[in-house]
């Protein structure tokens, strides 16, 4: 029987892996190798990985929250670090986990006891101070994330360390733009951070150049109406529409829908064909490329002296920074190398969680995933399901089972053409935390809901897919749920409503209006969809007929509020 618990740090999954653990009557000991909680979100200046100064979440509050500790209601919707950390410190005080916590604490090593393959415990040897220690424990939960070592790929680039004079660096020693005043920049990727650090460097900066070898999407964290765009859109309505529809037309539906804030070829970054769809979060970066501030180039073929040659023959002179935005590296060092080789990615685990080959499953990796959506809601379901496996609630299947079930998805990636570029794809949000709650015990039964409780279960499935949803039944069932999903627009609006407007004429006459002949459209286009699927593609007019109804009735439902 699993009792006690080794946690390897006291980020965000760190935090969430504790709770958990004492949910389930466990005794977890979390091991932090820093003097304070939050992991990545804690900034520092300089002596590990952190998030830079400005850095804003991509994510809402309401979809990143943990499932039973809503963000408070007066919180902006998008957060800075400063005010997630502080969040991260309300959850911790709440649930009494900081006693559980070894601050200033390296773990060394993991490795199996002896009588491994019948007690199942792990030797972890750590490092307080120069002092080492070692202890047995039942369970082990890696906590330490995915975004371990950067990756600096010099290699990739011929002459940035033989002839280039100026400097570089990677994106986890940057912090802030005050460094690169007047200088000539040229930021080398165009995911999140490498738009960011592009952006906030060009209020300052000569002249910024922003490489990327393939393009990308970029979106707004703000929806048509105003409204989180990850509320409007991570719902179970679009995910079951995305099921009915054939995927190649969902994914022009997608790509034009992108197109609208603005045309992507025009400004350079329409992503190469591709079958992994790129996507990042900026408000900015438009507006900045369309005043000439950043500059888009494709890939760099090489350096000189001074120059960046891009792979179109064109070059820029003068170049006097380069920031590598070129992502991280994970690693496991202190795993026995059977073990580490089982983690090199989410793709070798179980569910992205469990090691396959493990005579007992007392160890799993936490928070190793990219989604399409929030990975803290994520990590914290997969903690939920580690723990009540240790419990023995929720056995796992029998290992040969488990190993098979990991070839056959490492099989498709390389029939798809992705096995080499599996950490860059993003894994359903919606798919993968439904999987998840489905091995704990915890997926809502949208159905019942509807014969039971109509007005929660209209929420739920047209409403956000919140993490709340996944504490409404089962196993650590928690009674403020439903009041939760039920209140969660009034909390996207609590921090917007700082000046009193009286507008309830202009909501009568129009939103109103929207949601009573928003909903006789759609129940009409239903109808006319479900007497279709399964007989070829959809007209475009029924389709477009079925997504103006539904967004009427909903935006009405929401505004009359």
């Amino acid at each position: 029987m699993v009792r006690s618990v080794a946690i390897v740090g006291a980020g965000s999954s760190g935090l969430c892996a504790i709770k958990c653990c004492l949910e389930e009557g466990l005794e977890p000991t979390c091991f932090e190798q820093s003097d304070d909680i939050g992991g990545l979100w804690r900034f520092t200046e300089a002596g590990r990985i952190s998030v830079y100064r400005s850095v804003i979440t991509n994510t809402s509050k309401e979809m990143m929250c943990f499932s039973d500790f809503p963000f408070p209601e007066d919180y902006p919707n998008y957060m800075t670090h400063a005010r997630l950390l502080e969040y991260f410190r309300l959850y911790a005080d709440n649930f009494d986990l900081l006693r559980h916590i070894r601050f200033q604490t390296t773990v060394r090593s993991v490795r199996k006891q002896p009588d491994f393959s019948t007690t199942g415990q792990w030797t972890v040897v750590t490092e307080t101070g120069g002092r080492t220690e070692s202890a047995i424990f039942d369970a082990v939960l890696v906590c330490s994330g995915h975004y371990a070592e950067p990756h600096l790929p010099l290699e990739s680039f011929p002459g940035i360390e033989t002839r280039f004079q100026g400097q570089y660096l990677h994106s986890w020693e940057y912090k802030d733009p005050a460094r690169f005043r007047g200088k000539r920049v040229l930021v080398l990727g165009v995911g999140n951070s490498g738009g960011d650090i592009a952006v906030e460097i060009s209020r300052v900066a000569a002249q910024v150049f922003l490489s990327t070898r393939s393009g990308t999407w970029v979106i707004s964290r703000i929806s048509d109406h105003g409204f989180p765009l990850d509320m409007m859109l991570t719902t179970r309505f679009h995910a079951c529409l995305e099921g009915l529809f054939p995927s190649a037309i969902m994914g022009r539906l997608k790509l034009k829908k992108f197109n609208t804030w603005f045309d992507h070829a025009n400004y350079g970054l329409i992503p190469q064909k591709s079958p992994i769809l790129s996507l990042i979060v900026n408000d900015e970066l438009p507006s900045c490329i369309l005043c000439g501030a950043v500059v888009v180039k494709p890939d760099v073929e090489a350096f000189t002296e001074s120059a960046a040659i891009f792979e179109d023959g064109t070059m820029e002179e003068n170049i006097d920074v380069v920031v590598f935005a070129t992502g991280y590296t994970f690693s496991f060092p202190f795993l026995e190398e059977s073990v580490r080789d089982a983690c090199r990615s989410k793709y070798t685990l179980y569910k992205a969680v469990f090691p396959p080959p493990l005579e007992k499953p007392t160890l799993a990796v936490l928070g190793l995933i990219e989604l399409t959506g929030s990975i803290m809601a994520g990590t914290e379901l997969q903690a939920r399901w580690a723990t009540s496996v240790f419990k023995g609630l929720n056995p796992l299947p029998p290992a040969g089972q488990l190993v098979a079930e990991v070839a056959k998805k490492q099989q498709l990636l390389i029939k798809q053409g992705l096995a080499h570029k599996e950490s860059k794809i993003k894994m359903s949000y919606l798919g993968y935390m439904d999987e998840i709650a489905s091995c704990v015990g915890v997926k809502p039964n949208v159905l019942l809901l509807f014969l039971t409780d109509p007005k929660l279960a209209w929420e739920v499935f047209f409403g956000p897919c919140t993490p709340c949803q996944y504490r409404l039944t089962g196993r650590g069932q928690w009674a403020g749920a439903r009041n939760t999903i039920l209140t969660q627009w009034h909390r996207a609006l609590k921090p917007l409503r700082t000046r009193v407007v009286d507008d309830s004429s202009n909501r009568s006459s129009v939103f109103r209006w929207l949601t009573v002949l928003g909903l006789p459209v759609l129940l009409c286009a239903g109808l006319v969809l479900c007497d279709k699927v399964g007989l070829g593609a959809i007209p475009r007019w029924k389709m477009g007929f079925m997504k103006g109804g539904f967004q009427a009735a909903f935006v009405g439902s929401k505004l009359c509020r």
